[in-house]
């Protein structure tokens, strides 16, 4: 398991943004964790990524309707 950490900058997110997007996301094959930050307007989502890739997280958050206004990511060695 190659383990990565996604960390994007979202134009906003409310409280209930936050539970919107924590079920949407933790259903993605290969998502191990979602955290939301919503006085930062930030989402960190640490994924296995052989299942699943920051695109496809950036994707799926566009498709959402929250635009991501930056995305960094995190190799983790396990």
């Amino acid at each position: 398991m190659s383990k990565e950490s996604a960390y994007f900058q979202l134009s906003s997110v409310g409280k209930r943004d936050a539970k919107e997007l924590k079920r949407q996301l933790d259903a993605f094959h290969g998502v191990i964790s979602v955290s939301v930050n919503t006085e930062q307007n930030t989402l960190a989502v640490d994924y296995d990524n052989t299942g699943i890739s920051c695109g496809r997280l950036e994707q799926r958050l566009r498709q959402l309707g929250y635009p991501v206004e930056s995305c960094q990511t995190e190799q983790h060695r396990m």
